[in-house]
């Protein structure tokens, strides 16, 4: 009886002091793509994700004692997330250069490989990264191989990830693409591409991959530098990096001259059918979660902005006329995707950061009241001016005659066009994976970048899109019949 009392109370407190050891280890949040094989993907069955940077992180965070948060954005995004706060550090085969040794804190080296120039099978064109000079080559546009081919003389078009480069240089779209030697053998022997084919190594010097901190901000990002640094050290002397890198690659990349990477093997093949049953429901719940409470809220937030926006607008009073006219010149001329940047990214600079969500939210709300506010003016101004008049010989306020008599009015003439607005709505919510929003046509872009079925995923989220704005014109339609009691004969 005493040991099973004392063996309870050994549990009781375990369970009592585990939370508290818990809450003790550091969150740290880790930026990456997620959408780069093999350093960073989703496994297309469990949808979890992994991938060698991945184990990288994990291993240097159970030997520092950190907790980790995934945060998953494009790469032409990730740097700005780690300068405004919202990611810890980046563990995505970041380069080390001059230029970003000035700017961040650079860990220890976990890679080493060397750069590549990739061209479509048989063109004699291009055999070294001296022949990619007044030639066009896909890079991500922020990354150290975009620097090595504009310093070749090359003209580089944007691309999201490796994928896509691959996909714009099969269809003659490009010339070359300069990339890691591990990557592109990775994409050759997953899809069996025989399109494609490496042309020679870009330059002599190779490339060491590190994780990327901020640098002199505060102790802490320090402090993390220092403790992955110790990791490696640990990681290196013990053999576990080294087993990750044999797990990938058959070769030891963690140190120079470690071997061959051999990717052979790929990571299996799978049917178009099989891509699109195992990402229907991610994209499903992509849809739920994300795509449709921001285009609901944006949209009721950005109508309500807009009637206030209208209304100053057509205000005598020349100051409220300004603004209005001020607010909406700028919305309309301006980009959405600057200023879902200037919202999450721009703001915190001046002390003001928003969750993803709320940052998504705000930034579309706004936009749709650019927009709409112009929409609901002219049709505030279409009801004939005699029934203002009328109003006001009944006595009735101008608030009231607005409530009862005009927006009625005005509201069935406004429902097509800001109906427009709405499915514009919709559709310009697959903007918010840049502010690390997992919607439904990221999660295209997560399964795409891992099984390279472009045509099939995006058609497919383009149905799901497709879908919603067929339900929404119909109930448009039906709309506009309840609103029509309300416009005069």
């Amino acid at each position: 009886m005493r040991h099973a009392l004392r063996g309870v109370l050994l549990f009781l407190l375990l369970v009592v002091l585990a939370p508290a050891a818990n809450a003790q280890q550091p969150v740290v949040r880790v930026g990456t793509e997620g959408t780069y094989p093999p350093f960073s993907f989703h496994d297309p069955r469990s949808q979890q994700l992994t991938g060698y940077d991945i184990e990288v992180i994990k291993a240097v965070a159970a030997k520092a004692g950190w907790r980790l948060e995934f945060v998953e954005t494009q790469w032409d995004a990730i740097f700005p997330a780690l300068d405004s706060g919202r990611i810890d550090l980046i563990a995505n085969q970041v380069s080390a250069n001059d230029e970003r040794r000035a700017k961040y804190g650079l860990s220890s080296t976990y890679t080493y490989s060397r750069g590549v120039v990739v061209r479509r099978t048989g063109d004699d064109r291009i055999k070294s990264l001296a022949d990619i000079s007044g030639k066009t080559t896909a890079q991500s546009s922020t990354s150290n191989w975009a620097k090595v081919a504009r310093e070749a003389g090359a003209k580089v078009e944007a691309v999201e990830g490796f994928a896509q480069a691959a996909a714009l240089l099969t269809q003659g779209r490009v010339d070359a693409i300069v990339n890691d030697n591990i990557a592109v053998l990775d994409y050759l022997a997953s899809t069996g591409s025989k399109d494609i084919e490496i042309a020679g190594n870009a330059g002599e010097k190779g490339s060491e991959q590190v994780l990327t901190f901020r640098k002199g901000s505060n102790k802490a990002d320090e402090n993390l530098l220092s403790q992955a640094n110790q990791a490696f050290a640990a990681l290196k002397a013990d053999g576990t990096l080294r087993g990750i890198s044999e797990k990938y690659f058959k070769a030891d990349v963690s140190v120079p001259d470690g071997g061959n990477a051999d990717l052979s093997q790929g990571r299996g093949g799978r049917s178009t059918w099989e891509v699109l049953a195992s990402t229907a429901w991610p994209m499903f719940v992509g849809l739920v979660k994300v795509t449709i409470p921001l285009t609901a809220l944006s949209f009721a937030i950005g109508l309500v902005l807009a009637l206030g926006v209208a209304l100053a607008r057509i205000s005598t009073y020349r100051v409220l006329s300004g603004l209005a006219r001020a607010f909406i010149s700028i919305i309309r001329g301006t980009p959405l995707l600057l200023q879902l940047f200037i919202v999450f990214y721009g703001l915190p600079q001046l002390g003001l950061k928003f969750s993803p969500f709320l940052a998504a939210v705000i930034a579309f709300s706004l936009n749709v009241a650019g927009y709409a506010a112009e929409v609901i003016r002219s049709a505030i101004l279409s009801v004939p001016r005699g029934q203002f008049e009328a109003a006001a010989t009944v006595g009735l306020s101008y608030p009231l005659t607005l409530r009862r008599i005009v927006l009625p009015q005005a509201a069935r003439i406004a429902v097509p066009p800001l109906s427009n607005t709405l499915l514009s709505l919709v559709k310009d919510t697959s903007l918010g994976s840049v502010v690390l929003l997992t919607e439904l046509f990221r999660e295209s872009q997560l399964a795409a970048a891992e099984s390279n079925e472009f045509l099939a995923l995006y058609s497919f989220a383009g149905l799901y899109y497709w879908l919603i704005c067929v339900a929404l014109s119909a109930a448009q339609k039906r709309l506009e019949t309840r609103l029509n009691r309300y416009v005069t004969a």
